[in-house]
């Protein structure tokens, strides 16, 4: 962490608590050797490993499958100078076990735009870093004076 910045460190549970309630994050990855970087829907497996589910066609699956992305989300409360941002970084991998495939189906992520081949990508999370603003209020809801 930069020191005296505003921000506090979270410790990697609370990142996956966080992570857990936004729906929408951004992934990075790398295209034609330029950072990419692209929302989607995604959601927490039980071991804590980032799900997406798209269309086993899509530019996404092709650029991501065995390469290591980041996954970032967060929360801005603008008008109260509060929030917080978590990033995961580790190896995407199209999930080819067709048991855990059919799991999946039925606790996954869903496409917000349903495809007909959808597979599911699994992010297992090697690095998971957060800041939480405290010049506002903290995401516990104690506020913070300056």
């Amino acid at each position: 962490m930069y020191a005296n910045d505003g921000f506090r460190e979270l410790e990697r549970q609370e990142c996956l608590r966080l992570l857990a309630k936004v729906p929408v994050g951004r992934i990075v990855h790398t295209r034609r050797a330029l950072p990419a970087v692209l929302p989607v829907n995604f959601s927490l497996d039980h071991d804590g490993a980032v799900l997406l589910c798209t269309s086993a066609a899509s530019e996404l699956v092709r650029a991501i499958d065995g390469s290591v992305v980041a996954l970032e989300a967060d929360e801005v409360d603008a008008a109260a100078h509060s929030g917080w941002s978590v990033v995961v970084t580790g190896a995407a991998s199209v999930v080819t076990d067709p048991t855990e495939h059919e799991r999946l189906v039925r606790t996954g992520p869903r496409s917000w735009v349903p495809w007909w081949d959808e597979v599911f990508v699994r992010i297992e999370p090697e690095l998971v870093t957060g800041r939480e603003l405290v010049g506002g209020h903290s995401v516990h809801g104690v506020g913070i004076s300056s």
